[in-house]
Parts: structure tokens; sequence; C-alpha cells
């Protein structure tokens, strides 16, 4: 079973940057993490970034797109969500997500749809104050 360990949340006053980390154990071979989703009370969960398994291919929600920053590291089975000029609305609680698949073109492109991923962490809480 493949294990995702978020990190790096925390509050922030608006303006200013986290760096999100996640960190996949167990069988991570073909199940590294690759996306990052954020959910509130009142929302259901929403796509944030997404990057590829192979290359660097890269997608982000408009709402965080030229302040967000996804990037991995397989080397040490991590995935990164650097956040920048923090809004109140980004307030949530940010989930890392991996997926396995037995299609190799599920590799080649970032996967934005949350049905699509099969392991998930238990969440890191980012809270932005005006």
């Amino acid at each position: 079973q493949v294990q995702l360990v978020e990190s790096g949340g925390g509050l922030a006053q608006a303006g200013a940057s986290l760096r999100l980390s996640c960190i996949a154990s167990g069988p991570t071979a073909n199940n590294y993490p690759t996306a990052w989703f954020r959910q509130t009370p009142e929302k259901e969960r929403e796509f944030v970034a997404a990057v590829s398994w192979v290359g660097d291919s890269t997608s982000y929600a408009d709402s965080v797109k030229g302040r967000f920053t996804i990037s991995k590291d397989y080397d040490n089975n991590t995935l990164f969500l650097e956040m920048n000029s923090l809004k109140p609305d980004d307030t949530a609680v940010y989930y890392c997500a991996a997926f396995s698949s037995g299609n190799y073109d599920d590799y080649r492109v970032p996967l934005v749809v949350a049905s699509r991923y099969k392991y998930w962490g238990r969440g890191t809480l980012v809270n932005v104050s005006s």
C-alpha cells in the first residue's frame, strides 16, 4: 500500500509563501504522487496542480496559475507545491495524490481529475489570513 504524507502547511498572511511537500513510501514504483488537490468544508475537493509522471508537463487550476508551482523529486519520492502570493481564498486542506494505471499514456500527461487517483495523503492545512 502506497502511503503519502504531506507537510509544510500552516498559518500565513496574505502575500506570503509556503512550500508543501509530499513524501511517498511503500511500493512506489509507478505510483509516485503527481498532483495536489484542496478542500474546504464548503466546497468539494478541487484540483490545484498536477505534473506528468514522465517528463515535466504541468497543469494548474486557473485560480492558482502564475502563483503556484508544482515540482517533483522522484529520487527522493517527493512532490512539492511552491505557493506564492497566497490569498485568503487559498485557505484549505491540501492533499497530494498518486495514481496507478496500466495505460502508459496516463504517465505522459498531468492528470487533473480526482477520480483518476488511487492513493491520497491525509492532508495539510493551509490557513491564509488577510
